[in-house]
């Protein structure tokens, strides 16, 4: 009928990049790691970098996508977006990968619940602060389901922000446990002196990180 379009194939995913680079953030920063970005994205962050991630894409078979990542020869890949959680392929895709051996990140803002992706993965949710814009899609029960060698990052554009993920920390009981706590900057929005400042000042048991490819490529560059 005029107006319907078939339903996407099984088993497949729209990705927006596939690209080998060094890890940019995270514990695992600087490491050599193959990233999967998927397209699609449920926010609309004010200091998103990934905007192009939003539409558009390849749409590939899932084990398309495998054979590609494994042609990268790195034991490390990340599944990303946008936000990739949204695909439902992401989760088989993720298993796959896992079959194959690697290690396997999940970077996701946390909105959507965590309780399918396998207990293998390590998750990076970035928690959404106030001055994101989209503090009220964070799905808080998400923080029962983080496992040591998860981690959890939070993106600051301002004192109002750094406060605020403060308190969240205090209040979900992750200062001093086994999920590793990232703080970082919105790139251009908020001086990192400030924020190194206020963790020395607070002595705040958190690691302190920079978007280590900003500083290496253009900070509007794709692929890396």
């Amino acid at each position: 009928m005029k107006g319907c379009f078939p339903p996407p194939p099984p088993n497949s995913l729209l990705v927006s990049e596939l690209f080998l680079s060094l890890q940019g953030e995270s514990t695992f920063q600087g490491k050599l790691c193959a990233f999967i970005r998927l397209s699609g994205c449920n926010l609309r962050c004010r200091w998103c970098d990934t905007a192009y991630a939003f539409s558009g894409g390849q749409r590939m078979a899932t084990e398309e996508i495998v054979q590609a990542v494994l042609k990268m020869a790195c034991p490390l890949v990340e599944l990303t977006g946008g936000e990739p959680l949204l695909q439902p392929g992401a989760y088989r895709l993720m298993e796959r990968l896992l079959e194959e051996g690697l290690e396997v990140l999940l970077e996701t803002s946390g909105s959507i619940y965590l309780d399918k992706v396998p207990s293998a993965v390590k998750k990076i949710v970035d928690i959404k602060p106030p001055g994101s814009g989209e503090v009220e899609k964070n799905c808080w029960a998400n923080m029962r389901l983080l496992k040591a060698g998860d981690e959890v990052k939070f993106v600051l554009a301002s004192r109002e922000d750094y406060v605020w993920a403060k308190e969240v920390c205090k209040r979900e009981g992750l200062l001093g446990g086994e999920v590793e706590v990232l703080f970082s900057v919105a790139h251009g929005l908020l001086s990192p002196v400030e924020v190194a400042t206020w963790l020395i000042e607070d002595k705040l048991g958190v690691r302190f990180q920079l978007q280590q490819h900003k500083y290496i490529w253009p900070a509007e560059q794709r692929g890396v």
